[in-house]
């Protein structure tokens, strides 16, 4: 049964929830960067496993409180696509670690740490922009949207630097195709990023 202060109540109990799913997208991002900074330990997946389950947990919760909530304090659609968005992130994070771990052996000598430091990088930016829609200044949002974008970019240029390598023949087949695979992987993490902060970003525009 609902109570009326869920069904009546101001909505306010998105922004926590956002900010739950956006937390745990950072989390994820950040123990990723910990496992490719310290390789030489032994890797494991409970942490990943764990932050997707985090990540369903509070999106099945924003998919009920959207039920059973007469008044949100953002749009309906708007909540739905931001939460949608974060989700994604440790999703991908989780696909590029459950891969990493059956690949160590071929790729030792590959450093994806600074890859996976800017995916943290840009987790962290989107975790903000999360914290600040309940404040909607468009110019504050603006900065961490610009922000977001040089991180994106810088990660396009160093993706350009790594297919310069294996077009000049620096690593051996099997190596060029799972070396080729992971950083897509990564890109594709850091691109799921932008997509949540576009959609933050929006939703203040919207707003103001």
């Amino acid at each position: 049964m609902f109570s009326l202060q869920t069904i009546f109540g101001k909505g306010t109990q998105f922004f926590g929830l956002l900010e739950d799913a956006a937390v745990t997208a950072v989390d994820s991002t950040r123990a990723l960067h910990a496992m490719l900074r310290e390789h030489h330990q032994p890797l494991q997946l409970d942490v990943f496993r764990l932050a997707r389950e985090r990540e369903r947990a509070v999106s099945d919760k924003i998919n009920e409180e959207l039920l059973c909530s007469f008044v949100t304090a953002l749009e309906r659609e708007d909540i739905e696509a931001l939460r949608a968005a974060l989700v994604r992130i440790p999703k991908q994070v989780e696909r590029f670690a459950e891969r990493y771990v059956l690949a160590t052996g071929i790729l030792d000598q590959v450093d994806f740490a600074p890859r996976a430091a800017m995916l943290e990088q840009a987790a962290e930016v989107v975790l903000e922009m999360v914290q600040k829609l309940r404040r909607m200044k468009a110019e504050e949002m603006r900065l961490l949207n610009d922000r977001l974008r040089s991180i994106e970019s810088e990660a396009d240029r160093l993706m350009l630097e790594l297919y310069r390598e294996i077009y000049a023949g620096r690593f051996g087949g099997q190596q060029m195709f799972l070396i080729k695979e992971f950083f897509e992987i990564l890109e594709k993490a850091i691109d799921r990023c932008r997509e949540a902060g576009t959609v933050a970003y929006q939703i203040v525009l919207k707003n103001n």
